[in-house]
């Protein structure tokens, strides 16, 4: 690992991230489009409920992860700017 800089390493990290944060916002957005926001229904569409329900289910369960990898995505960019910056300051002397 001597020879990786933690530039290289803090951008490969954070597109393994950020693809799956991706991949998950993705997953998300399938399973949310056959949510519907209002549904009125009667005895024989109990159905109906069950899987509303069940797809209410999957994104809540899905949503802890979806906004921890966006909250380290996020972090790890700022960790890459920040040794950028760092490398151009030493290196031309600030």
């Amino acid at each position: 690992m001597s020879g990786v800089s933690p530039i290289n390493f803090g951008l490969f990290l954070w597109a393994i991230v950020t693809a799956v944060f991706i991949a998950l916002m993705i997953y998300r957005s399938l399973i949310s489009m056959k949510e519907d926001d209002q549904i009125f229904l009667d005895t024989a569409e109990s159905k109906l409920e069950a899987e509303q329900e069940q797809i209410r289910l999957k994104i809540n369960r899905i949503t802890p992860y979806t906004k921890g990898f966006g909250f380290a995505s996020a972090g790890l960019l700022v960790f890459v700017a920040a040794v950028w910056l760092y490398q151009a300051f030493t290196r031309f002397g600030f």
